[in-house]
């Protein structure tokens, strides 16, 4: 994981949720440390790290991730049992 990971990694935990974020930085972040993103119909996105799945859609136009999708990348990193 580089230096770069590390920030998104301490972004998606920082309280209060940031909504600058970008998706494609999470979706990096997940693939460094293992996991998978399958895409799917249209803007959807397949996540699996560890045995966890997140189903969600990429965000258009813009390409901040939302707030509830941090959020979910949070949990999703918690399930996993990964923390900043």
């Amino acid at each position: 994981m580089n230096s770069k990971h590390r920030k998104t990694l301490q972004a998606i935990f920082s309280k209060p949720t940031t909504a600058t974020l970008v998706f494609a930085d999470i979706e990096a972040l997940i693939i460094a440390i293992g996991g998978e993103v399958h895409e799917r119909e249209g803007s959807r996105v397949r996540i699996i790290l560890q045995g966890q799945q997140w189903r969600c859609h990429r965000p258009h136009p813009g390409k901040e991730a939302k707030r509830y999708q941090v959020e979910e990348a949070r949990a999703l990193l918690t399930q996993a049992g990964i923390t900043p």
